[in-house]
């Protein structure tokens, strides 16, 4: 089967962004190219075309090829619902609640249907890039492997080992990670690519030809730091590193433990009128011109930590005093009466209060809705907007009679008549330049500038692909692939 496997020494080693620049590259050159990740766990995820939902990574990947992501390019997906347990996706659909012992012990039993993926995906093209997870060097996770060594070997593909530079200590990850791969794994192994560096790659030859020496494996190319890419994240680190810019607007998000779809605030974050801040455990939430309750993988659990945190004072305070608010899926659910959990879909059944400013109750249900969608939002000049819904929940109350949008012919979540309040189940609110425009502007912004997001990340893949072309070894990578 063509594939090659990009392995990391760590997580956040640069796995995902090698994969979508090696991607977009052999999509220049005419090779037909998909991606694949046989297990992911991250709160970021998106919608395909047919209703199923996978790792937002793995869409972004598929843009970078040209194609339209489907639930075979990421077949298990893994959505933490605490700090011991995850919702278990498997081809785009919810299958279970496990906790680590549970899924680890039922990990067996889903190579089968990561096989099945990645054979249709090799029928179909050229060359399949897998993205592994994690680091292969997790020996306490290494039976039943799917995400790393073992589908490589079930699936007999070569791999190539990134390390991140920039963490410090890469000589190191690298030949540890090496060291402790079991003896018949290690052979797989046929470069190694170091990323995020800054400065001459010269400065590196020694240590690169050590690990050349000891491991007989050969170096592949040192891609450099090519800043804050406007890419779609698989975790929040990448919110948190860059959020803090200089603007006009001040924009404060809440940041859950288990906050959903950060990537909704990408377009903040990229704006260079707003200023984006991050909200901070047992610190008060600072004064802006807006405030954004975030999506949330378990909301009653995250609407509890707001209020040992305080923050549902602030927000009452902030309120009283004119600031607006927006509230995104589970932010819209937390701006209401009530959430009932009467089956135990996020936690343990029972209800909890919302933060009772719209007039409305949402009941989870075991039946996620999961869409893509678009419409018109409900400000002034009625912008396009378009999206994706993702939630276990549906809101009923006197306070949806005023919907803030209009998706597919549908009304969508509230707009408080006095203008303070707008909730919505839209991801991808800001993604529009229209929508983000006129949202910043009832926000309070003055003439915001017009920003095309879609823009910036397809010159971001671009950038990928520039550097991997430019600095990595081509004929040996040629080789690998069959070409």
């Amino acid at each position: 089967m063509p594939g090659l496997m990009i392995q990391g020494t760590t997580s956040d080693a640069g796995k995902s962004a090698l994969v979508t620049g090696l991607c977009r590259a052999l999509h220049r050159r005419g090779i037909t190219v998909a991606p694949f990740k046989p297990q992911n766990m991250a709160l970021n995820s998106a919608v395909t075309a047919d209703g199923g939902e996978i790792g937002r990574a793995q869409a972004v990947q598929a843009r970078a090829c040209g194609l339209e992501p489907t639930v075979d390019m990421n077949p298990v997906l893994l959505k933490p619902t605490s700090t011991t347990a995850s919702q278990v996706i498997v081809h785009g659909r919810p299958v279970a609640q496990l906790d680590a012992r549970g899924y680890h012990a039922a990990k067996a039993h889903f190579m089968a249907p990561v096989l099945e993926s990645y054979r249709r995906l090799a029928a179909r093209f050229e060359v399949v890039l897998v993205e592994g997870a994690g680091s292969p060097a997790e020996i306490n996770l290494r039976d039943h492997d799917l995400a790393n060594m073992g589908f490589a070997r079930a699936a007999d593909l070569p791999v190539i080992l990134v390390g991140d530079i920039e963490r410090g200590g890469v000589f190191a990850q690298l030949h540890g990670t090496l060291a402790l791969l079991e003896p018949e794994d290690r052979p797989r192994v046929q470069g190694l690519v170091i990323n995020r560096f800054r400065g001459d790659p010269s400065l590196l030859e020694s240590g690169l030809r050590w690990l050349e020496k000891h491991h007989g494996v050969p170096m592949l190319g040192v891609l450099p730091h090519l800043g804050d890419l406007p890419l779609e994240a698989e975790d929040s680190l990448a919110l948190e590193r860059s959020a803090a810019r200089g603007g006009e607007l001040r924009v404060v998000v809440i940041r859950l433990p288990r906050m959903a779809n950060h990537t909704d605030l990408d377009p903040l974050r990229l704006h260079p009128q707003v200023y984006l801040e991050l909200s901070r455990p047992d610190v008060p939430l600072p004064p802006a011109d807006l405030i954004i309750l975030p999506g949330s993988k378990n909301v009653r659990a995250d609407l509890a930590f707001l209020r040992e945190q305080g923050w549902d004072k602030d927000l009452a305070r902030h309120l009283r005093f004119g600031g607006r608010v927006i509230g995104i899926c589970g932010g819209l659910q937390m701006l209401g009466r009530a959430i009932h959990d009467p089956h135990g879909v996020e936690g343990p059944p029972g209800s909890s209060p919302g933060l009772g400013w719209l007039d409305l109750e949402t009941t989870l249900a075991s039946e996620k809705t999961l869409r893509r969608v678009q419409g018109r939002l409900h400000l002034e000049g009625e912008p396009p907007l378009c999206g994706y819904e993702i939630h276990a929940g549906e809101s009923r109350g006197p306070a949806l009679a005023h919907p803030a949008a209009t998706l597919d012919g549908r009304p969508d979540g509230a707009l408080d008549p006095e203008g303070r309040l707008l909730a919505s189940y839209c991801h991808g609110l800001f993604d529009h330049p229209d929508a983000l425009a006129a949202l910043l502007a009832w926000s309070g912004l003055r003439r915001p500038r017009r920003v095309d997001v879609d823009q910036l990340r397809e010159s971001a893949i671009d950038c990928l692909a520039d550097a991997v072309e430019r600095h990595l070894n081509w004929a040996h990578l040629d080789a690998l692939l069959g070409l």
